[in-house]
């Protein structure tokens, strides 16, 4: 059996998660936001807080931080579109937590669902925030030991955060399963804005499993594509036309043009990396791309031809110095003018500038910011009456 993208990099179950949501463009301001970062070293794992600083992008640690995440090793993390919960993934437990989120940043646990199989590894929520999606490594009935297919498992979420029907952690149900069947090693969930498709990026496999969403929250496979080598993340466009995913053995960035029907046509020539790329977001107005790269400690920057969905290294520096093993890379949403990595090996989370006009990245004073033993992945809040505006093509 192959190792997982984290079992190659780093012999620990971790998973890559570039998160954000559509969020604000009113410029400069003296909005405050949370940054909320997992960290799988110690049992139980826990949860790095910080308030964003709007005018220089650096990150403070709030006070109790960092939070119990309630499992071992969290290996990602996702917030609902309203700012209200949290949502954290526990891979040795096979757990997902939803946390309340006071007004203060501050974590409060409410509810733990175990997952039908074992060993989730990534998690998406849809822009409605009406429904989380997670995958696992394998299946029930399926192993380390007996090696075998992943699932996707599908969570209803409620007005209040909670999971399941009446907050009771069931699924959505298909037929007499409580999953949704993908490939080998699934690595990387993507929910397309407009809610309409679900993407699963399966690592041995070397395939994404594409579904169609019903309105009653069950999936559809329709589809399942070739993509890379080693395929480990995935990230969409806001407008839900382009499709990018990370290949860590070629080092390279798969775009796929995403048809009216969800169906997939792959570009044909896939742009370049640094080394390791295991991580992929784009910027919430639509028309930049970035890319963590593991073992080259940076990140790449690419700008998006708005037609064809092309990606073009922004002149200027085609990658930017980031702290050791980044695993994660988010755009904050309150203005999206600053980018985060989460450094596994520098057990920091790296902060930089992001120029609109240009796409370009600087390091924000300060950085790196010292977080908990091997930070995995990071979401963020925003508050205020902020909204990026999405660039029309």
């Amino acid at each position: 059996m192959k190792f997982s993208k984290f079992g190659r990099i780093a012999l620990a179950s971790v998973v890559s998660l570039g998160l954000g949501f559509g969020a604000t463009a009113c410029g400069p301001s003296n909005t405050i936001d949370f940054l909320y970062v997992t960290s799988s070293k110690q049992n139980p794992g826990q949860i790095n807080v910080y308030t964003v600083d709007s005018q220089a992008g650096a990150l403070i640690p709030i006070l109790d931080s960092p939070y119990p995440s309630g499992g071992r090793n969290p290996v990602a993390d996702v917030a609902s579109p309203n700012g209200k919960n949290l949502y954290v993934i526990n891979h040795d437990d096979n757990t997902v937590v939803e946390f309340a989120i006071g007004t203060d940043g501050k974590l409060y646990p409410q509810q733990t669902c175990n997952m039908p199989g074992s060993y989730p590894a990534q998690l998406a929520i849809n822009k409605a925030g009406t429904y989380l999606y997670i995958v696992e490594t394998f299946q029930p009935n399926y192993s380390t030991n007996i090696p075998g297919p992943g699932a996707l498992v599908v969570f209803p979420v409620n007005s209040n955060g909670g999971l399941g029907p009446s907050n009771n952690c069931t699924p959505v149900a298909n037929g007499a399963n409580a999953f949704f069947p993908v490939g080998n090693n699934p690595v990387a969930v993507n929910v397309l804005a407009s809610g309409n498709y679900v993407y699963a990026v399966n690592e041995t496999d070397a395939t994404i499993s594409a579904f169609q969403v019903g309105s009653s929250g069950a999936l559809s496979l329709f589809a399942t594509y070739p993509v890379g080598v080693a395929p480990n993340a995935a990230a969409s466009d806001p407008t839900s036309k382009f499709l990018y995913v990370t290949d860590g053995a070629a080092n390279q960035m798969i775009g796929f043009l995403i048809q009216v029907n969800g169906t997939l046509i792959a570009m044909q020539t896939p742009f370049k990396t640094d080394n390791l790329p295991d991580a992929v977001e784009v910027d919430p107005r639509g028309i930049y791309a970035y890319v963590a790269n593991y073992n080259a400690n940076d990140v790449s920057a690419y700008a998006i031809d708005r037609s064809t969905g092309n990606a073009t290294q922004i002149s200027g520096s085609t990658t930017y110095a980031v702290d050791a093993g980044p695993l994660c890379i988010l755009i904050e949403p309150s203005e999206a003018r600053y980018i985060y990595t989460a450094n596994f090996l520098g057990n920091t989370v790296s902060g930089l500038f992001l120029n609109p006009a240009n796409g370009q990245l600087s390091a924000v004073q300060n950085t790196p910011f010292k977080a908990a033993g091997q930070p995995t992945c990071s979401a963020a809040i925003t508050h205020g009456n902020h909204s990026v505006q999405t660039v029309p093509q």
